[in-house]
């Protein structure tokens, strides 16, 4: 049986945050987080805080893990859930409250459903 992952929320605001990839799953975390346009190079993630390989490519999604693991850089590759540091939340915001939703990686539409349940609450 898996433990559900701990809810921590972090200040983000003098951290350097790297996404790499453009599809459906990065254009999401891209909103969030702030605009993402320059290509990949590995050293640039090489003072990150935090990394999330959300690219189409496998090879450059284990080159961004393997890199983070040997410099100890919470890494989230959104293709393999066993390749997560951390799963990204649901977030809903309101004013200055925020909650963040995770069904610890095992079921995004759960998590989706009480998202939207919780927005229409708040």
């Amino acid at each position: 049986m898996s433990r559900p992952y701990f809810p921590m929320f972090v200040d983000l605001s003098d951290k350097k945050v790297i996404v790499v990839g453009a599809g459906t799953i990065a254009k999401r975390r891209i909103r969030v987080l702030a605009e993402f346009t320059k290509r990949y190079e590995r050293e640039d993630i090489y003072d990150a805080a935090v990394v999330i390989a959300a690219t189409n490519d496998t090879k450059t999604n284990n080159d961004i893990y393997s890199t983070c693991k040997c410099l100890g850089i919470q890494v989230n590759v959104c293709s393999d859930k066993n390749k997560c540091d951390f799963f990204f939340p649901g977030i809903v915001k309101k004013d200055h409250v925020v909650v963040g939703v995770t069904a610890s990686g095992k079921d995004h539409k759960e998590a989706k459903a009480a998202t939207e349940k919780i927005k229409e609450i708040l």
